[in-house]
């Protein structure tokens, strides 16, 4: 069962560039991910340019499983689907998708948000990513 959410960067502005992530959204998971895998400005952005995916850090693509020990991202673009990165003018319009979970990529960090406690709210709270080692 998916855990849809979506991975942005944040930037000077305020506006947000991201891409939607499928498999496994939750901070316990795709949380520590990022935080261990993709923690430069530089890896954030070639992670979102390469726009929507089933997961960002696979041992497959489509079936074909890659070298041992090696990871990458599992983008639709590889199955031919056309689905770029996602521009928001600000947090308010980026958390208003529908996606379970969200994570944002400012100032060298990486902020999680549980979408479950977005309501009235114009931005919900972050949550917590565990810190505790990643076994991948």
């Amino acid at each position: 069962m998916a855990t849809r959410s979506r991975i942005g960067i944040e930037f000077n502005d305020g506006s947000i560039l991201s891409a939607y992530h499928h498999w496994d959204g939750y901070p316990t998971w795709l949380g520590k991910v990022l935080t261990k895998e993709y923690n430069t400005k530089e890896k954030v952005a070639n992670l979102i340019d390469g726009g929507d995916m089933s997961c960002c850090w696979s041992d497959s693509i489509w079936g074909k499983q890659l070298p041992e020990g090696e990871h990458a991202a599992e983008y639709y673009s590889a199955r031919g689907e056309n689905c770029p990165p996602r521009y928001d003018k600000d947090m308010e319009e980026f958390f208003s998708d529908g996606e379970e979970y969200s994570y944002i990529f400012r100032n060298g960090n990486w902020f999680a948000y549980d979408m479950h406690q977005f309501e009235d709210m114009v931005a919900p709270e972050p949550v917590e990513i565990p810190s505790e080692a990643l076994a991948v």
